[in-house]
């Protein structure tokens, strides 16, 4: 079967996914399955389950793919995540985040052990070939950093290659000590396609023309972008040596002027890291038309956030909006169909296409 989309790997000849993978419903319904449920999502960090024993349901991407899920915390302090849904007849086992000895439906009173196991069932003694394996619960791919949680239904990369990239830059940052601030931590609902939110984030070009006041703590000229394999980086460098991060002797940029470094991992997720501490961003994709993109806050030094690249996220976020719910408009054009990408600044958003296209077939 020939490509649905193709991008040419040669960034200098190719052109960008054309409007038609924004505007067409079975392409944004086939991301759920080519994509999203191959893809590792943040689900928070290990206060939701904080004690040996610990629950905690969600779902996984709700809204969108709504896959109930359940964390454990298991009596050896090992999380886990299984599928929330019991294996008799689909109901869903944990209704509230809480500590237990065992998972029970209170359905018909089916009992798994919390590492997801089969355990008892009442009034099935007559019942031929059972229990069959399948009557565990389904478990799902769980990765750790530090306190964060990911999670994956049917991951398509490990997630720990991504983990190890970020940390070759911020591996001098206590993760650890970072504490969640709710107060500035904010969802925005936008109208665009998810990937345009995406495309957005993936290039510094727009900062002169649409981020004033971001531009002005950054140097444009040094702004920098990494590609690898499931994630780049782009490098916010200054002039200004105040409101950048100490550096220790032998880190990458070690001599340099850093303000923020900012991290993509396909296909949704951004960590931003300031002197302050960490901006997550996850774009969480609703319909079509409409995004929620999740602005999670974890502070490490209160006293840098005023300052810096990391002191206009709410503008810059709200700046970002207008142009991006700009495009998602103009591709509606039948006059408008695909463009080209500046090698030397789109990089990010060709490596994403990339992506795209080969996983949409």
């Amino acid at each position: 079967m020939s490509p649905k989309y193709k991008i040419d790997p040669d960034i200098t000849k190719a052109e960008t996914l054309p409007s038609a993978f924004y505007k067409d419903a079975a392409t944004f319904e086939q991301l759920k399955e080519d994509v999203f449920v191959k893809s590792w999502q943040w689900v928070g960090d290990d206060k939701l389950v904080p004690f040996s024993k610990s629950v905690h349901p969600f779902f996984y991407m709700e809204h969108f793919l709504d896959e109930p899920a359940v964390l454990v915390r298991g009596s050896d302090d090992e999380i886990i995540c299984h599928s929330n849904v019991c294996t008799h007849r689909g109901n869903i086992l944990v209704n509230q985040p809480g500590t237990m000895n065992q998972l029970q439906c209170m359905y018909h009173g089916r009992r798994f052990s919390l590492d997801g196991k089969f355990e008892f069932m009442p009034e099935f003694k007559e019942a031929q070939d059972f229990p069959r394996p399948c009557e565990d619960l389904r478990s799902f791919q769980l990765r750790r950093w530090s306190q964060m949680l990911f999670v994956s239904l049917e991951p398509s990369f490990d997630f720990s290659e991504v983990i190890a990239k970020m940390e070759e830059r911020t591996y001098f940052m206590p993760l650890s000590e970072f504490k969640h601030d709710a107060v500035s931590s904010k969802d925005y609902l936008i109208h665009c396609h998810w990937a345009l939110y995406c495309d957005n984030y993936l290039e510094g070009f727009h900062i002169p023309f649409v981020h004033h006041d971001l531009n002005e703590s950054l140097n444009y000229g040094d702004y920098t972008t990494e590609i690898y394999d499931h994630c780049n980086l782009q490098i916010g460098y200054t002039d200004d040596a105040t409101d950048t991060f100490d550096l220790p002797v032998g880190h990458p940029d070690h001599g340099r002027n850093v303000a923020a470094y900012y991290y993509w991992v396909y296909p949704n997720m951004m960590f931003n890291f300031y002197p302050w501490g960490l901006s997550i961003n996850v774009v969480k994709p609703i319909s079509q038309n409409r995004t929620r993109v999740s602005f999670i806050t974890y502070v490490y030094d209160e006293s840098k956030m005023a300052s810096g690249a990391g002191a206009f996220i709410d503008k810059v976020e709200r700046e970002d909006e207008f142009v991006v719910e700009g495009v998602h408009r103009g591709l509606k054009s039948r006059y408008y169909t695909s463009g080209r990408f500046s090698p030397k600044r789109e990089k990010g958003v060709h490596h994403f296409h990339q992506l795209l296209a080969g996983a949409v077939v």
